[in-house]
């Protein structure tokens, strides 16, 4: 009988870290079966990370925890599946083609050298292509979304390429593998993960936006028959409106609670005279609206940088991340734009297990686990190796040759040479970062 595969993944942004332990079962259900977090992480900003040393003692503890969970003991997290996010991250459309001797039948060997192409074309040196996506195909002069298998003596794409600073994926391995020993299964760019998982074919194939709001960053990705056409990350989150609140002479912390508990990213239509501990409910409220009302703003300033319309978008537009949880936020999108507005979530055939952290908390890393898990047959625990301890007294026992004792009786080691000692299982497993293979493909 096939066994469960165990899987984990972990997604590392300035808001929080999140990991989960997922169970693939043989009928090809994912299980989220353990999930933690950590919450206010300084040593990450704008999504890369910072501090390579707070943010692996971080991580450390949040795997700790996992691997002391029921569902997960004994075994023990070697792997991980790892999300991709960060300011720099955005696409550049490119074309390319091969050309090819007549009738020639289009194979995935072509397609890969295709590929392969698109992801070495000269970019900014500054940047590093850690994505191809591929919008459609053209065979001779047939453009078609399937080309294996179709004739013609040349084969052209255009692909998006997903690219950022070379800094977001190296502090990536230099904290997860080279600080932690975990091997990374793969570096999956996660607002493409989560489109695959939490947009509708359908909703693609009409034309639709995900736009994933979090602490410091909102990721704007733009689908239309049924392919991404455009993708970027704007410099805007929720954190921004609470620094903002600073500015009434409170700490983040408090103006973080105020934002949570009355806030309204909607004007409120009668003027209030309530007072938090001398701060003025007006105040607060007009702070939150203006910065809202400029997130807002750039997310729909997309649409035209993609040289679209709200036309072109009837699948509406899906939002996703802390930052939309705001009261109003949803309402003031819709408002500001003709389309329609509704929150992603997870689909039913990801079984949420642990409900510790809710399922809006978790879309992002369960996004990640989920390419990953479908991507390739990685397997990211193991249970530890159990020591063979002997038995003692038992006559029919051979463990080989009796070693020489001494006769004189008062020298004798009672313990029979053992010592009471047993050596703990450690697993270090130092894999290499497959940052060049699509998860989602």
């Amino acid at each position: 009988m096939t066994e469960d595969r165990y899987v984990a993944a972990i997604e590392i942004s300035s808001s929080k870290i999140v990991a989960v332990v997922g169970k693939v079962r043989p009928d090809g259900q994912l299980c989220i079966i353990a999930s933690e977090q950590e919450k206010g992480v300084e040593s990450v900003r704008y999504g890369v990370i910072r501090n390579l040393e707070e943010t692996s003692m971080r991580i450390s503890r949040i795997l700790s925890l996992l691997e002391r969970k029921p569902a997960v003991a004994p075994r023990r997290i070697t792997g991980l599946f790892v999300g991709l996010s960060g300011l720099s991250l955005r696409s550049i459309p490119t074309r390319v083609s091969i050309n090819l001797p007549d009738d020639t039948e289009i194979t995935d060997d072509i397609i890969t050298r295709l590929l392969q192409q698109a992801r070495s074309t000269a970019i900014d040196s500054s940047l590093e292509v850690m994505d191809a996506v591929p919008r459609s195909y053209t065979v001779g002069r047939l453009e078609t979304t399937s080309p294996k298998g179709a004739v013609g003596d040349s084969i052209s794409a255009e692909y998006d390429l997903v690219v950022c600073r070379p800094e977001i994926k190296n502090n990536l391995i230099r904290t997860v593998q080279d600080k932690l020993g975990k091997s990374i299964k793969g570096i999956v760019v996660t607002a493409l993960a989560s489109g695959q998982l939490i947009l509708s074919a359908e909703e693609k194939r009409l034309g639709c936006m995900l736009v994933d709001m979090g602490g410091e960053t909102t990721t704007v990705s733009i689908y239309t028959n049924g392919h991404l056409v455009y993708f970027a990350t704007l410099p805007l989150g929720g954190r921004n409106i609470t620094r903002d609140l600073t500015s009434l002479n409170i700490l983040e912390e408090r103006a973080e609670e105020i934002k949570i508990t009355s806030g309204n990213a909607i004007p409120k239509e009668t003027v209030s005279t309530l007072n938090y501990n001398g701060i003025r409910d007006a105040d607060v409220s007009n702070i939150i609206v203006a910065r809202s009302e400029e997130i807002v703003v750039n997310i729909l300033k997309q649409i035209q940088y993609a040289e679209l319309k709200d036309s072109d978008l009837p699948g509406g537009i899906v939002v996703i991340g802390g930052a939309s949880k705001l009261n109003g936020m949803l309402d003031l999108l819709s408002n500001k734009s003709s389309l329609n507005v509704r929150r992603g979530t997870l689909p039913q055939y990801i079984i949420l297990e642990d409900t510790k952290i809710s399922s809006g908390e978790i879309i992002d890393v369960a996004s990640v686990l989920y390419a990953g898990a479908t991507g390739n047959e990685a397997e990211c625990l193991e249970r530890p190796a159990q020591e063979r301890v002997p038995v003692t007294g038992d006559a029919n026992t051979e463990t080989g040759p009796e070693p020489e004792v001494e006769t004189k009786k008062t020298h004798r080691n009672k313990s029979g040479g053992w010592g009471g000692k047993i050596t703990g299982w450690v697993s270090s497993m130092f894999g290499n970062a497959e940052d060049d293979s699509d998860p989602l493909d």
